[in-house]
């Protein structure tokens, strides 16, 4: 899977960006785009928590550095999973091929000898 799948993770449609919440709470929005913001704050309880989240955190400013850390984490974690996955499924393969020839062995063996006497 490429980074570009994970860009939006985290993102509902019709939400607000991570980029408004970070600069609603930083006090980086003109008046009208603020009030905007609380418009939908107050119809969204998804979003209205995040703000309470982050508004809860006493250093603003790293907070998008931490989102970043986290969004890697997150796609190592997910890449690791995705590999372990696939390790998994090529043995359940290699189990499925060994018992199919052991199958056919034995019905073999079991034509000669039956066919032998």
């Amino acid at each position: 899977m490429t980074n570009e799948q994970y860009n939006d993770l985290f993102v509902t449609s019709g939400c607000l960006s991570q980029q408004q919440l970070l600069d609603y709470v930083q006090h980086k929005l003109s008046p009208e785009q603020q009030h905007e913001v609380e418009r939908h704050l107050a119809d969204c309880e998804l979003c209205s928590e995040a703000v309470e989240g982050l508004q809860a955190i006493r250093h603003k400013e790293k907070i998008p550095v931490w989102l970043r850390q986290m969004k890697w984490e997150m796609i190592r974690k997910l890449r690791k999973r995705n590999r372990r996955l696939k390790a998994e499924y090529y043995i359940q393969l290699a189990l499925v091929v060994i018992v199919i020839l052991f199958l056919l062995l034995a019905a073999f063996w079991i034509y000669h000898f039956v066919t032998s006497k």
